[in-house]
């Protein structure tokens, strides 16, 4: 694909990345009038969670081996912050997508302009971005009040959901751009992939618990993969290696649906 597009109308020559812009200015100017309707799934949610676990629930646990010797609020609260950001992500990246094709068909719109497919892609993968950035600083801000952060390694917290939710959206994407149907597969991965990854994920409790037969079913997790690089940069004993074997697992899976969303959105909209 070219990395350049020209207008037809001015014939002024856009970038790729700016060319993706677009998209995001055509997301943000209708989310501006309807973000209420997502405060609640993407930041009020998670913080619901925090409270009922980190406070009601946790207030008994005693800190342990388990908790990593911190208060349970502090053990689970980065991976909140993850199970919340993965959520919208894979919310955001199913049904929305497929009504670009299907039901609104405004990517048949894009398409009939210069913009390309990859641009689209791009494009959302920004938008999701600044989604998932955005419930994560709420998430953020607001459990600060809960005493949930011992360091300023919140910060980094919101970068690593961003990444984990990213890598969890750009393969559903793909399957939204090869399903013509109604969409029925999206609720079976929430009902079967998304809620079951947070009883492997060590979202609420240490992953040596689970039994060695299935744990197999925590390596492939991203939600793992994220949770302890979350609780890596916020309550440490992360060394380098493990590390970098998380964050090039993240972006593996990243690349890869964004490679097949392209191909996919490619295949849709000109083929």
């Amino acid at each position: 694909m070219s990395t350049v597009v020209q207008q037809r109308s001015t014939g002024r020559v856009l970038g790729l990345w700016r060319t993706a812009w677009l998209v995001v200015e055509a997301h943000w100017m209708w989310y501006r009038r309807h973000w209420h309707s997502n405060l609640f799934s993407s930041g009020l949610h998670p913080l619901l969670f925090l409270a009922a676990m980190g406070l009601g629930f946790g207030s008994q646990v005693r800190p342990s081996a388990a908790t990593g010797g911190v208060d349970y609020l502090n053990f689970v609260a980065p991976s909140l912050l993850l199970l919340g950001v993965v959520f919208t992500a894979v919310s955001e990246s199913s049904y929305p997508v497929l009504s670009g094709f299907k039901w609104q068909q405004h990517y048949i719109a894009m398409i009939a302009t210069p913009m390309r497919p990859g641009c689209i892609v791009l494009g959302l993968v920004q938008w999701m971005s600044l989604r998932l950035l955005l419930a994560g600083a709420v998430y953020t801000v607001i459990a600060t009040f809960f005493g949930a952060w011992l360091n300023a390694g919140a910060i980094f917290v919101m970068f690593v959901g961003v990444l984990t939710g990213l890598a969890c959206a750009t393969p559903v994407m793909a399957l939204a751009s090869v399903t013509y149907d109604e969409g029925n597969r999206f609720t079976l991965i929430m009902r079967l992939v998304v809620i079951p990854m947070t009883l492997f994920a060590g979202t609420f409790f240490p992953v040596d618990s689970i039994p060695l037969g299935v744990r197999w079913l925590t390596w492939i997790s991203p939600l793992w993969h994220g949770t302890e690089l979350a609780r890596g940069v916020t309550l440490g004993g992360l060394d380098v290696l493990p590390f970098l074997g998380h964050l090039a697992y993240l972006l593996a899976l990243l690349l890869t649906g964004g490679a097949l969303a392209t191909r996919g959105f490619a295949r849709r909209l000109v083929n």
